[in-house]
């Protein structure tokens, strides 16, 4: 299966929080499962990292998707365009990008999020 990578499931992931779920680690931790990061989670991270509301190593970033085994999933036109169609039950321009990607490239997002099951995707936590 293939599996999209919210940004709080990616550091809990790392950090090895007891936040993430039991099947969510079981997903992520399969090596039959190819598991995405989406850029734009790298670029949110970096954000609250500039602005302090975050501590992570990000010239780092690369090293754990390559020692995870994750694969980085770059945003493409079609996953803008598909960002237009979506209702606004979440105005978060990173969130809308992972429901886009997810639905754009048929991926089941591992997220917590609640407002999440309110879109058309396939969710896993």
């Amino acid at each position: 299966m293939n599996y999209l990578l919210d940004t709080h499931t990616f550091l809990w992931w790392l950090s090895d929080s007891d936040q993430l779920s039991r099947q969510a680690k079981k997903i992520i931790s399969d090596s039959d499962n190819r598991i995405f990061m989406s850029c734009a989670s790298q670029w949110e991270i970096a954000i609250k990292v500039s602005i302090n509301r975050l501590t992570f190593p990000m010239d780092e970033m690369e090293t754990e998707l390559v020692k995870n085994g994750f694969e980085l999933l770059n945003i493409t036109t079609p996953h803008i365009n598909q960002t237009t169609s979506l209702p606004l039950h979440h105005r978060d321009p990173f969130d809308r990008m992972l429901i886009a990607q997810a639905q754009s490239e048929s991926l089941i997002l591992i997220s917590k999020d609640h407002i999440f099951p309110e879109y058309d995707i396939n969710l896993a936590w």
